[in-house]
């Protein structure tokens, strides 16, 4: 699962799986021994983070919701997703 951003101690990565558990377009956030996904539509899939930190995730998401689709989209096509602007 590649890096495609970092913020105030969050890690975002995106993973592809064109079946199964993986289909459904999301993201993982880990902040030190948490983590959450959280699909393009700000929806938590599974796990959570501490409150704060997962509001950001969630917010980080919706702003970024077109080029997490279009990183998405490359992985698809087996291509290497580009690095989004963190959370400022």
């Amino acid at each position: 699962m590649p890096v495609i951003s970092m913020f105030y101690g969050i890690k975002i990565y995106i993973y592809v799986e064109k079946s199964g558990k993986h289909k459904t377009p999301h993201i993982h956030a880990f902040y030190g021994e948490d983590t959450v996904s959280v699909d393009f539509d700000g929806n938590v899939l599974d796990g959570s983070l501490p409150r704060k930190k997962q509001a950001m995730v969630i917010a980080w998401v919706m702003m970024h919701e077109e080029e997490l689709k279009a990183n998405y989209d490359l992985m698809l096509d087996g291509q290497t997703p580009f690095r989004i602007d963190p959370l400022k």
